[in-house]
């Protein structure tokens, strides 16, 4: 993948010193205000906030400060006190794996509403965790939640530090008790730190829902972070992972599937769409991962045009490739289809695979890897303009009005897409079908095939007028 250098922030800085980052996890029940507090400690709103019970159910990492120190703060689903397969049951083993790796375990209840049995329950399993914990009593920006502060000394985690994280009240204190919990801490127990002095090559995976986004994720970095299951739309959060492929840094991006935008009613959905296109934005390829029994249809066509409309790099990713019986011939209509129905992106790999199983799941990184070197890709100035000469010779453009339309001059001015100037004699003159031939030369001639490619015609500088 190709390498660029960075400016590194002073949290990164921390980063690069022997001592590695202490992991704060943010548990409570559902609907207490673990994600608004996540999101003050964090200090910009990264994790969806609603009053629907529940929003949350993979965990969120956030590099942040607290106490003047560096930290990775961790939002976890609420703690529903079930077992078995069901997706509360598999979003309780999440949050007792982000306990499992914490360093510190921030312990959130309501105190508008007071401690309720399953506060308890959790508080016996936090108890058995031996892990250093502070007890937060949200909701405390009035004299109702007085009462639920009082009944927090019952759960045995130490006094409850009184907090209101929707309004900023208390945060100075929550930052001490954190601070003081840290002191018991050895974080020169390291692993190895990922090296962060290369900025990572940002992958967003996007699709409709129940595409098995999650699960190839998983299968891609070989272990279950991220919740998977048989329901449409488990993933409501742009979950981000860092990971290392062949010692390059990579950062994975899990969405919420995309439904057609008249289905979209619910706020909730509405917020998850929103938080999928902020992730489609910021990437530089996108994996838009489709079922292989429905794939390429309009859905996918619209998803595909907004990533190219965006600059996105795109790979066509087509996951379930086990349960197709005629693999050749599928494989084939599907080439010949996303050639059809995307000429935008004209030679887009399209890259087949079970995500479950994970057979030809290799085939991909080393296809996003082509894709974002093409990319980024810098063209001189004297090959383009040679080039130009060849087209507007083999092929001049179509005169206006009986007057002829002459292409002086082309230059490359940006990449990540690769954007082109054409200075013109007449700038309104020059038809979209020819810019198009343009691009597809510029495509064909300089092996950029599969990438969006940018071209605007401008006027050249008249020193009459």
């Amino acid at each position: 993948m190709a390498r660029r250098r960075h400016n590194i922030d002073n949290e990164d800085e921390d980063e690069q010193s022997a001592q590695r980052r202490a992991r704060i996890c943010v548990v409570g029940r559902p609907n207490v205000g673990k994600s608004t507090l996540f999101n003050r400690i964090a200090g910009k709103k990264l994790a969806i906030v609603n009053d629907t019970p529940g929003v949350t159910r993979d965990r969120r990492e956030a590099p942040a400060r607290l106490g003047g120190a560096a930290i990775i703060l961790v939002d976890t689903a609420g703690f529903e006190d079930v077992r078995g397969e069901t997706l509360e049951a598999r979003m309780r083993g999440q949050t007792e794996d982000a306990v499992a790796e914490a360093d510190v375990v921030v312990f959130v209840y309501d105190a508008r509403i007071g401690v309720t049995g399953l506060d308890k329950t959790f508080a016996n399993f936090i108890r058995r965790s031996n892990k250093p914990c502070v007890l937060v009593a949200n909701k405390c920006e009035s004299r109702a939640a007085d009462p639920g502060i009082g009944e927090g000394y019952s759960l045995g985690l130490g006094d409850p530090i009184e907090v209101a994280a929707e309004h900023n009240l208390g945060m100075i204190e929550l930052n001490d008790a954190v601070n003081i919990a840290l002191r018991s801490v050895d974080l020169s127990e390291t692993g190895e730190e990922m090296d962060t002095s290369e900025a990572p090559v940002r992958i967003a995976v996007v699709g409709r829902p129940n595409a098995g986004k999650s699960t190839l994720i998983n299968t891609l970095i070989g272990r279950d972070r991220l919740l998977t299951g048989p329901e449409a739309g488990v993933t409501r959060d742009s979950i981000t992972i860092d990971w290392v492929w062949e010692g390059r840094r990579v950062q994975f991006h899990d969405t919420a599937g995309m439904r057609k935008k008249a289905r979209v009613q619910n706020e909730l959905e509405k917020l998850s769409v929103y938080e999928t296109l902020r992730a489609i934005k910021f990437a530089q390829v996108v994996i838009l991962l489709m079922d292989a029994r429905v794939a390429l249809d309009k859905q996918d066509m619209q998803i595909a045009d907004l990533c190219v409309r965006e600059g996105r790099a795109v790979v066509l990713a087509v996951t379930k490739w086990d349960l197709v019986s005629n693999k050749t011939e599928a494989a084939k209509v599907l080439r010949e289809k996303a050639a059809r129905l995307l000429p935008q992106i004209r030679g887009v790999p399209v890259v087949m695979f079970s995500g479950l199983t994970g057979k030809s799941v290799n085939r991909l990184l080393p296809a996003i890897e082509r894709l974002q070197i093409d990319w980024s890709a810098k063209i001189k100035t004297s090959d383009l303009n040679d080039w130009l000469s060849e087209k507007t010779q083999a092929h001049p453009p179509p005169a206006a009005h009986g007057r002829a339309v002459r292409l002086k001059y082309i230059s490359q001015t940006k990449t990540r897409p690769p954007t082109f100037i054409v200075k013109s004699s007449r700038e309104n003159a020059v038809p979209e079908s020819y810019k198009r031939y343009l691009v597809n030369g510029l495509r064909e001639d300089f092996d950029l095939p599969g990438i969006p490619i940018r071209l605007f015609v401008r006027a050249g500088n008249n020193p009459y007028a």
